[in-house]
């Protein structure tokens, strides 16, 4: 039989396999089929006549091949054999793996080459370390196997500081695999790249985890990726959002959301022992000379905490602890394991979880104490959470709390999952907690804070209704679980109203003062606020956003005390007290540009500005827009959509022609309204437009929630302008890929509108929004 002929036979049998449902089983049905078919190509190339091996590493050294996997192959041989032969065979078997379209990583090395090669590169090690006979002298492979074990074990000392340095900057630039949208299966931290790393370090005997929760979560992680390249025909690792459910109808889950949750668990379980063997490795080689290996002197047992104690940098139950009459210790010794900075050991954490006795309902002062505590220790509380939560502890201890487990947020703005925010708000409310006369209100609000979510609906509605059977569960007064309450159901009061109202309306300040009831829990909405947007994602806690809240914040104090609102710092103090001619002003700033307008108000003039922007190819942020003495002010953040702004003194000149010939925006966007048009893949939710009641005690309040779109804003402003409308002031943010935009309007007699002029600005910003799409 020819290597046509093999190659044949090879494929047919093959599709067959791809064919089923991805499990442990057709995998290695999968690698033994490869592995006949790579055989036969060797014995036709004539190896088994040459002092050399056909050897398999990395993934398929490993046995674990999915449909989309390369073959990574080394034909290995002995330095004295002939080069001719060598490379006559290894012509024959790589050309015909290439002819058959199945990818191939191919390498020819005697033992030297391959000992270099691995020395030199730690990745090239990461795959020699799994090598595996396929074909040929295994003599000659087990010298490799033997000799690459030796020197890495020799230079442990070099490699693995190399290679947790890697692993780090996976985790800075791909993330974590425990709650991205669009997870990579592999490279990710927490994916099947780091279980490859756990068995080099077991490999290098300084330490070890227990491997059997990173055997069943690797598994797991196969069993996606796998049906992910049957399903795309491809090789990719990453689980982007269009295929995620059709990947999840091939493994039997019903919806996508419940296959992200199984991947989120699977990457937990990864993430929890690659920390610990990181943790491990870095206390035994604080001293790279002198190494600790497995089995050596144990330190010293410290006290930490009652029943708990401090063994080889970890922590540890004391001998005499008793779990069973003791239910408090688990959340004991994780508050003393966070504030300590120390990792549970994994026996402890079992030990707790399996062996632990009820809590007392209601909870106890020890109790919460021990939560409030462990809350409040700020970063190193994530650990020992998380270490907690596989085991499956938190879902037992708090009610509803099963439902947010690792809930995927579909929010373009949310970095976490549902569960991983609320701790995360939680560490961030830790480093507020000196600023309220609560700080134990203020971790358990931004604990539960979103408990709401994952159930549909309204989550802070929702959440609030929760709150009261949680905050009863916990052993709070009545007085106390009335606060919780109101910050949960409140907790997102401050940001709406500070970026989407006017703050000098005093209609304004007297609804969040309504709110809220009292000062104290204007405090702790305050710091949960600010503890909220910090736990979202990089940059959503802004300077612009921590401005308006405090100006909120400080208003609706002083209403709450009966004082006099203080002078308000909104958009005209950001220009000259005169303002003689049109101003205009266009500055960088840390990300984009800031632009500042001030010149006499008249109807369309937002839509002028807004269009310029566009026809600029500048993304509107945000924008705040006041009027007084008959003087607009605007000011803008905005970013490029793609490479660099436009020079600062050209927007300032296409402003200035703009201001003085309003027709002419609308000239240009309606020419060029093809070219700037952003085409999309998907249906977007369908737009919003509404009247916000009793907001205002001036104006009528409309308020626009769409899609981003080119010039959007600009279409929204000019429905306005031909309604001969007056926008007195605009708030208008965009959230990830949503706008927001709240507008303050007057009819041309200087009135709120009535009731028949609403219907029409409703209907023509709900026509104008609807065209942009």
């Amino acid at each position: 039989m020819d290597a046509s002929a093999i190659n044949t036979e090879f494929l047919s049998a093959r599709a067959t396999l791809v064919s089923q449902k991805p499990s442990a089983e057709s995998r290695a049905g999968l690698v033994a089929l490869h592995d006949k078919w790579v055989r036969d190509l060797a014995g036709l190339a004539g190896l088994g006549d040459m002092n050399a091996a056909l050897v398999a590493v990395g993934g398929y050294g490993r046995s674990e091949l999915c449909a989309g996997s390369d073959l990574d192959i080394m034909l290995l041989h002995h330095q004295d054999e002939s080069p001719a032969k060598v490379k006559a065979a290894a012509d024959l078997i790589f050309y015909a793996i290439w002819d058959s379209g199945i990818k191939l990583d191919h390498s020819v090395r005697d033992i030297a080459q391959a000992r270099k090669m691995a020395a030199d590169d730690v990745k090239v090690a990461l795959g020699v370390l799994d090598v595996r006979n396929i074909f040929g002298n295994e003599e000659l492979v087990e010298q490799l196997r033997s000799r690459v074990l030796a020197d890495w074990r020799a230079m442990a000392n070099q490699r693995l500081p190399e290679l947790h340095a890697l692993s780090q900057t996976r985790r800075e630039n791909i993330g974590e695999l425990t709650h991205l949208l669009e997870p990579d299966l592999k490279e990710a931290y927490g994916g099947l790249r780091d279980v490859t790393i756990l068995r080099a370090i077991a490999a290098s005997w300084l330490t070890d985890i227990d491997h059997q929760p990173v055997k069943a979560a690797a598994e797991h992680l196969l069993n996606v990726r796998d049906a992910l390249h049957r399903m795309t025909s491809k090789s990719s690792d990453r689980l982007m959002m269009q295929e995620q459910q059709q990947v999840a109808d091939i493994l039997g889950y019903e919806t996508d959301d419940e296959l992200l949750k199984s991947v989120y668990f699977s990457g937990r379980a990864i993430v929890s022992a690659t920390d610990l063997a990181w943790h491990r490795i870095n206390r035994l080689t604080d001293k790279p000379k002198f190494f600790k290996r497995i089995g050596g002197a144990k330190n010293d047992r410290t006290p930490l905490a009652h029943g708990v104690v401090v063994q080889d940098d970890e922590v540890v139950l004391a001998r005499d602890a008793d779990v069973l009459e003791d239910p408090v210790l688990p959340l004991r010794a994780a508050a003393a394991a966070a504030q300590a900075g120390l990792p549970l050991s994994p026996a402890t954490v079992e030990t707790l979880v399996r062996t632990s006795g009820p809590l007392p309902t209601p909870w106890t002062a020890e109790v919460r104490d021990a939560l409030v505590s462990l809350l409040g220790s700020g970063k190193p509380a994530i650990r020992i959470w998380e270490a907690l939560d596989n085991a499956g502890y938190f879902e037992k201890l708090f009610p509803h709390w099963d439902v947010i487990r690792a809930a995927p947020q579909r929010n373009a703005l949310h970095i976490y999952t549902v569960d991983r925010h609320s701790i995360e708000c939680a560490v961030q409310a830790a480093a507020l907690a000196r600023d309220v006369r609560r700080p134990d209100l203020l971790l358990v609000a931004a604990l539960f804070h979103d408990i709401g979510k994952a159930r549909g609906g309204d989550h802070c509605n929702k959440g609030a209704e929760l709150m009261v059977d949680i905050a009863a569960h916990l052993g709070f007064n009545s007085e106390d679980s009335d606060v919780l309450i109101t910050l949960v159901r409140e907790h997102l009061l401050l940001p709406e109203t500070a970026t989407r109202r006017d703050l000098e309306d005093p209609a304004t300040i007297s609804l969040v003062a309504e709110a809220v009831g009292n000062q104290e829990i204007l405090s702790l909405l305050h710091n949960l606020t600010i503890a909220d947007s910090k736990a979202t994602a990089p940059g959503i806690w802004n300077d612009w956003k921590e401005r308006l809240i405090a100006e909120l914040v400080a208003r609706t104090d002083a209403l709450l005390a009966g004082d006099a609102l203080p002078v308000s710092h909104g958009v005209l103090a950001q220009f000259p007290d005169t303002i003689a001619d049109t101003f205009i002003e266009v500055q960088p700033a840390d990300v984009g540009v800031v632009i500042k307008v001030a010149t006499s108000d008249r109807i369309g003039l937002l839509s002028a500005v807004a269009g310029v922007l566009s026809l600029s190819r500048l993304e509107v942020r945000s924008a705040d827009i006041d009027t007084k003495d008959g003087i607009a002010y605007q000011v803008w953040k905005v970013i490029p959509q793609f490479g660099d702004a436009p020079e600062s003194d050209l927007i300032s000149l296409n402003i200035r022609r703009a201001l003085s010939d309003l027709g002419w925006v609308r000239e240009r966007i309606a020419q060029l309204q093809p070219a700037i048009s952003r085409h999309r893949g998907y249906v977007p939710p369908a737009p919003r437009v509404k009247i916000i009641s009793q907001a205002s005690e001036r104006a009528t309040v409309v308020e626009v929630r769409a899609h981003d779109a080119p010039a959007l804003l600009h279409k929204v402003t000019d429905a306005l302008a031909n309604l001969d409308v007056s926008i007195l002031s605009a708030h208008v943010s965009t959230l990830g890929s949503e706008v927001v935009d709240a507008l303050y309007l007057q009819n041309s007699h200087g009135e709120m509108l009535n009731e028949a002029e609403q219907q029409l600005v409703v209907a023509d910003l709900l026509a104008a929004v609807t065209d942009s799409e």
